[in-house]
This record gives C-alpha cells, structure tokens and sequence, in this order.
C-alpha cells in the first residue's frame, strides 16, 4: 500500500491525503482531533483552577468558628459607682476613675459560646467626705480584678458579632499606701472580695482575622478597709461596683 500527495493550491494537510484507493485516513483526523479537544479542555481547566484560586485568596476570613482562640488587647477606663459606702466616722467613700491597658483571652467552645477570661491593673486614690474627721484622703491602692465570663456570640459569621456575658470576679487589692505626714491617716487595710461581672461588646472584622473591639463590663464587688488615724481605728465598708467602658483590637487565631 502506498500514500500519495495530491498537490493543489492550498496547503498540504491531513485532507490533501489520500490512499491508493481513494479512502481520507479518519484514524489519523480523528487522532488530530481528540487532541485538539482535550488540548482545549486542559486550558479551560487550568483557567478555572486559576479564578479559583483567586477566588479563595480574595475571601476574608471573617468567621468566629468552634475550637478558635482569640486575643484582645483594650484601652480601659475604669468608673467606680461608689453605690454606697458607710464608716464608722460617718460620711461617704469614694474612690477616682483611672485609665488603663487590659488584655483578654477568649476560646470558642463553639460557634457561639466562648470563655473569656480578662486581666488589667489599675491605681485608684481612695478619699472619705463630710466625716467627723473632715473630708480627707484616705490612700491609694492598686487593683487587679481578673474575671472569667461566659459569653454569647451573635452573627459568628458576620463582619459585626456583637456578644453578652457573665461571670466571676475576684478583686484583688495590692501596694495600698496611706498618704503619709500630714495626713490623719496613718495605716490602710483592703480586703479583697469575690464580685459578679457582666459584660456587652461587639466585635467588628477588619481584614482577615483583625477585628476592632469595643467591650462594656459592670463588676460588682464591695470591699472592707481599715484605718489607723489619729482618732483612732476606723473601719468602712463599700460597694465599688466599677463600670470598665474599652476599646481595641482582637486577633482570631
């Protein structure tokens, strides 16, 4: 058998052969022309695989999801309510606001449910009016109120999670002065006490797994002092109660 070209105008190609009897090689068209189609298929699947990826890269990661830890760090302000006070001289306790940092640890037990547990510092002076002794600076006292909440969390998914929680809180009294000469007051005791916490905030994702933070806590805790002055002891008891208003940023891990 034999292959011969018949020559013509155009150019040569798999339909300008012919056998000796005429017959057009089919197997050797339809060859040409799986490989044109599964040439084409490849490109297209690549594409696709392409916008894929893209499509992945460009999605943010916004969701708060089961077993994910976050961090906080907050700009705090801390008002003591002073919501009632009593002394053995009379007259009322109060103690000042103070501005501090604080940082946060939650874990998501579920998409909703997480457990925060929350620690900062703050110094507070400490000041007593309308006594028998006169109105007078009691001391200054630094605080550490670590509080562990459980906290709701709605639309985990969504750009805006606002959340609830409740929880415990243990405040911890610590480096209390007196205010020195010339003060009546020559010796303070604080007792440190259990409180109840709750707390409202709302996370806002930023990009990826950035949020801003802003968080609201009430704590409930009173405390007991003690004073040496130059009237003798004096004993007071109040119910501080601090509203905690921060703000910042969270990382999801």
């Amino acid at each position: 058998m034999c292959i011969k070209a018949v020559l013509s105008d155009r150019p040569l190609s798999s339909r300008s052969l012919r056998f000796h009897n005429g017959e057009r090689p089919d197997r050797y068209e339809r060859s040409l022309e799986s490989r044109m189609k599964a040439r084409t298929f490849l490109t297209y699947l690549a594409g696709a695989l392409s916008l894929a990826g893209t499509a992945v890269a460009q999605t943010p990661d916004t969701g708060k999801t089961t077993g994910s830890f976050m961090v906080r760090a907050r700009l705090i302000n801390v008002v003591p309510l002073n919501s009632s006070s009593s002394t053995s001289v009379g007259g009322k306790v109060n103690a000042t606001n103070a501005i501090a940092p604080e940082v946060d640890f939650s874990y998501f037990f579920t998409d909703n449910i997480a457990l925060e547990l929350i620690a900062g510092t703050t110094q507070h002076t400490i000041s007593a009016s309308n006594t028998a002794i006169g109105n007078l600076t009691v001391g200054k006292t630094w605080v550490l109120p670590p509080a562990l909440t459980v906290q709701y969390h709605f639309f985990h998914d969504n750009r805006v999670s606002p959340y609830l929680g409740a929880g415990i809180n243990y405040t911890v009294f610590y480096n209390t002065e007196a205010p020195g000469s010339g003060s009546p007051v020559t010796k303070l005791a604080l007792e440190s006490n259990w409180g109840w916490v709750l707390q409202a905030g709302v996370d806002i994702n930023l990009t990826g797994r950035w949020y801003a933070n802003v968080d609201v806590k009430q704590i409930f805790v009173s405390t007991k002092a003690k004073l040496n002055t130059a009237l003798g002891p004096v004993t007071a008891k109040t119910d501080l109660n601090p509203l905690v208003v921060g703000a910042g940023l969270g990382y999801r891990f």
